[in-house]
């Protein structure tokens, strides 16, 4: 692009990071010091504002950069990742979305502290939510970075190293000024942007085919280098044994791991009663739904209008596939309308990102704050902070995370967003998942269970994901110089989900300590009917 299309892109960058530091000042001055305010937002939101926000906060870079691109370059294959992402909210509403904000106040340990020994609990589930947090944050500074390497002319490593440290830095203003008011506001906001530009984009792709999708699809197929095979599944997953087990895993980690994600279940706080959690979902389930049927008509609009290598070119991983399908449908590089487009399409996913990280980074500062150090604190006989010196060590665990998440991004730029959001929800599935299911409807399940479910995922998913391809023996891994693989899949859910329940199963019939009885029974009744919940 050139300098001026390059200014008009960074201007509208700069007006919605302008907003958004609006948003979080103001939030700022609500209620400064309140845990409640500061990790739940005052519980004060609607259902339809926490629907919308909890849209922003799911719909990630790996929905609007990464799917997109991995349709654009495996067509029918990449695909599975639209439906894997919308089947995943039916356990989210059928199973916890009620039971979560009933039991809970801001975090999943506080779910299993209702009726389990809480130190133990709390420190197991605190390093798995952080994990989880980590991971999806990486996956956001990837998209960051190729959409603004792609802004600046190119793909170097500079420009995209130089913009994982500005998406960490902003992320953490955000937090540490606003909290979860500053949050959500600004993930409503971002919905409502990515809506739109994702309508404008699929009416102007339907629009170059004449409303034709037989046309759209037969052109994507033709351009994509494999022919009728794109629109077939197995271009990807289905080549080999390994690849099909490969894509088992993949589905069942993105179908369980929504349940598990910290962020996800942090939105469940902001609301006032489990009613109005469950309308939360029914309304992000309908905005999200919306979305990823328009995800699919850009990637394969970006494979017919583009072609599959063009994509390729730009990054390996497709990334860039959306941004720019923008530029040419606004009439091609070099003219006004592309530019506009493409700036404003850049803009929107800019503030995508910008959005999701805000809500991980509040997630993870919480895991951090209110179980990890409030419990380490109260086993060395430390007193307790109090709210201002919980939310204050909050504040700081962001800035710990982001740095954190700043270094992996920088590791990780040539994987796709979709694939990175992937091994979050794998480890989401494997950790998180099994010790919220059974202690929500196990009465038998104990401490020791719970941890040994905790660990029992995390670990070995943690492990495989190292030993996998992702990491080392292939070209595309994050060291391609080295080759420690021994683990043949890229996705660890197939071993690693079942082994998180195992471990739940085999912590609780070896425990020595009775199942707490009358615990799960209070617990019980307060998940049901509300009963004593914050």
């Amino acid at each position: 692009m050139t300098g001026d299309h390059q200014g008009l892109a960074l201007a509208l960058f700069t007006v919605f990071v302008l907003i958004a530091l609006a948003i979080a000042a103001w939030a700022g001055r609500q209620r400064r010091g309140s845990t409640e305010e500061f990790y739940a937002g005052g519980r004060l939101f609607s259902p339809l504002e926490n629907g919308f926000a909890i849209a922003g906060d799911y719909l990630s870079a790996a929905s609007f950069l990464g799917i997109s691109g991995l349709i654009a370059l495996y067509g029918y294959d990449g695909m599975l990742y639209s439906v894997g992402f919308l089947v995943a909210w039916l356990v989210v509403l059928f199973l916890i979305a009620e039971l979560v904000r009933n039991c809970g106040r801001f975090t999943l340990a506080d779910v299993l502290a209702a009726r389990l020994r809480e130190r133990p609990v709390r420190v197991a589930a605190g390093f798995s939510s952080l994990t989880v947090s980590v991971l999806y944050l990486v996956a956001q500074m990837v998209g960051a970075g190729s959409l603004v390497a792609l802004l600046l002319g190119g793909t170097g490593d500079r420009a995209r190293g130089w913009t994982v440290v500005v998406v960490g830095a902003l992320m953490v203003v955000y937090v540490t000024l606003g909290g979860m008011r500053a949050t959500t506001w600004i993930q409503i906001v971002k919905a409502v942007l990515l809506m739109g530009g994702t309508v404008v984009l699929t009416v102007l792709v339907l629009v170059r085919f004449h409303g034709d999708v037989s046309a759209l699809l037969t052109t994507a197929a033709d351009r994509s280098g494999h022919g009728r095979a794109f629109l077939a599944p197995g271009l990807r997953y289905g080549h080999d044994l390994t690849s099909r087990l490969d894509f088992i895993s993949l589905g069942l980690a993105l179908v369980l791991g929504t349940a598990g994600l910290p962020h996800i279940l942090a939105r469940f706080s902001t609301v006032p009663t489990a009613r109005a959690a469950r309308r939360s979902v029914i309304w992000s389930i309908a905005l999200i739904g919306g979305f990823y049927l328009m995800t699919i008509v850009l990637g394969f609009g970006a494979a017919a209008v583009l072609g599959s290598d063009a994509v390729r070119a730009s990054s390996p991983a497709g990334n860039t596939a959306v941004p720019l399908l923008a530029l040419d449908l606004g009439g091609g590089a070099g003219s006004t309308g592309g530019t506009i487009l493409f700036a404003v399409v850049a803009a929107v996913a800019f503030a995508t990102i910008l959005a999701v990280v805000a809500g991980v980074t509040l997630a993870s500062s919480a895991s951090v704050a209110h179980d990890l150090c409030a419990t380490l604190g109260r086993r060395t006989g430390r007193a307790r902070r109090g709210p201002r010196g919980e939310v204050a060590v909050a504040r700081a665990a962001a800035a710990g995370t982001g740095a954190v998440a700043i270094g992996l991004g920088l590791l990780a730029q040539n994987l796709n967003v979709a694939f990175l959001v992937g091994l979050a929800f794998a480890v989401a599935a494997s950790a998180n998942l099994p010790v919220l299911l059974y202690s929500l409807f196990w009465s038998r399940f104990t401490t020791r269970g719970a941890v040994w479910s905790v660990l029992g995922g995390l670990l070995p998913a943690l492990a495989l994901v190292v030993l996998s391809p992702v990491v080392s023996g292939s070209p595309d891994a994050l060291f391609p110089g080295l080759d420690f693989r021994l683990f043949p899949l890229e996705n660890p859910g197939l071993v690693s989900v079942p082994l998180g329940f195992l471990a739940g199963w085999l912590g609780t019939v070896t425990s020595p300590e009775p199942a707490d009885a009358a615990g799960h029974a209070e617990a019980e009744v307060r998940s049901l009917t509300g009963a004593g919940a914050a």
